[in-house]
């Protein structure tokens, strides 16, 4: 007869009061960006944190660290603004590998030529892109920046790199990029990377937002699937909802944030660039752990006031309903 095996020590799951387990932790490492995304920063008049109140390397990889060794925390993604604009990237990136779980980012790609083989060498193992169209008018338009051929070479020094898998991000917006759907579509098939369509979420810097300017689920793959037939695979706790060609030519991903949330399998907790811990994308109460962290405080003390905090966290975010309270941050101030 086999041995029983050995609990870990001091080894909690961090369970919120519905009894979802959060085992996905996404960090921002700073609210810069070398793109000015319409729906996620103005294009002027943004006030960059002191770089006293962003995380260190090392507080980083403390907070980190007691996330995987006291509550399980199995997986990493690394964020921004826009991640690679931090200087010395591949130095945390090597630190937070050590931990062993699954360590990813997500980037604009527009520095990913002169990184990707550097921070796979530092541990890195897969990679998002943030894509939100593949026309160099209309990309320069949504970012006010002329890089799309930067953001392409990008891609593919990725999957040059042995980054997998190569996911890209792309946030449809109704008249402005929902016609490129198809076009997106044979983009993933042919590189053969997997592209997630993600809906636009009241999360824009000007709070220009409205529910009219959605793509839902269901119509995008249904205007995929006009001209690539596709079928469901079996839902997982990942955030998108995942479909794969019926011929066989790959899979997309859909993160139906706004009509179909998924709020009842979140497993997801966030930290941002100056330390605020976030037990929701959509939260509006923030827990300073940059104070406790500065303050001396203990593991120990570190790790009830992250379970208190997640044991407060709401069913849902209530887009869509009367009671919906928008936070006070935009997307870059919360890194995604």
């Amino acid at each position: 007869m086999g041995l029983a095996p050995i609990p870990l020590a001091g080894m909690d799951q961090l369970v919120d009061s519905f009894g979802r387990r959060h085992r996905d932790l996404r960090i921002s490492v700073t609210d810069r960006c070398n793109f000015r995304c319409t729906y996620c920063m103005p294009e002027e008049g943004m006030t960059w944190m002191p770089r006293s109140e962003i995380l260190s390397f090392e507080e980083i990889d403390r907070i980190a660290t007691l996330m995987v060794e006291r509550f399980g925390i199995d997986a990493i993604r690394l964020t921004g603004g826009e991640p690679t604009v931090r200087a010395h990237l591949p130095v945390l990136v090597e630190k937070l590998a050590r931990l062993d779980t699954d360590l990813s980012l997500t980037t604009n790609a527009s520095r990913l030529v002169s990184m990707a083989d550097d921070l796979v060498a530092a541990g890195l193992a897969r990679i998002n892109i943030s894509i939100d169209s593949l026309r160099r008018d209309r990309f320069a338009e949504l970012t006010k920046r002329d890089e799309l051929d930067q953001v392409l070479a990008g891609i593919d020094a990725a999957i040059d790199a042995g980054l997998s898998p190569v996911k890209l991000n792309a946030v449809m917006m109704r008249g402005i990029n929902d016609d490129e759907l198809v076009d997106f579509a044979r983009f993933g098939r042919d590189r053969g990377v997997v592209v997630r369509f993600i809906e636009y979420m009241p999360l824009d810097a000007q709070g220009a937002w409205s529910d009219a300017s959605v793509v839902r689920c269901d119509e995008i793959v249904e205007r995929i699937g006009v001209t690539f037939p596709l079928e469901p695979v079996e839902r997982t706790s990942a955030p998108a909802t995942r479909f794969r060609y019926v011929d066989g030519g790959g899979e997309i991903g859909v993160v139906a944030s706004v009509s179909e949330a998924f709020c009842g399998t979140c497993d997801r907790v966030r930290i941002t660039a100056d330390g605020q811990f976030r037990n929701c994308l959509f939260a509006v109460e923030e827990l300073d752990l940059r104070a406790l962290l500065r303050s001396g405080a203990s593991d120990d003390e570190l790790a009830a006031a992250i379970s208190g905090n997640v044991d407060e966290k709401l069913a849902g975010h209530l887009i869509g309903k009367v009671n919906f309270i928008r936070p006070a941050r935009s997307m870059s101030q919360i890194g995604g």
